[in-house]
């Protein structure tokens, strides 16, 4: 494949994995994003986008730290199955 020689992708052993559009389900990071979404951006309205970032940073420190934390599991959980 072109593209992936392109990039080097087979060099540093990276296997793109194409989905179709309307599953995201099957694309693991989704429920990820789910989580982020639910424990970090629901409900605020931040002043600026500056703001936003730091708050998600906060989150991903967090997650790194809690990754056995029984609401972030359940969350990840319900995403994937959704």
């Amino acid at each position: 494949m072109f593209w992936l020689d392109e990039f080097g992708a087979e060099a540093d052993n990276v296997e793109i994995a194409y989905t179709l559009t309307n599953s995201s389900w099957l694309n693991r990071i989704e429920a990820q994003f789910t989580a982020l979404r639910y424990f970090a951006l629901d409900g605020t309205d931040h002043a600026s986008h500056e703001e936003q970032g730091s708050t998600i940073r906060r989150y991903i420190t967090w997650r790194n730290r809690h990754a056995d934390n029984v609401r972030l599991r359940q969350t990840v959980t319900r995403a994937k199955v959704a």
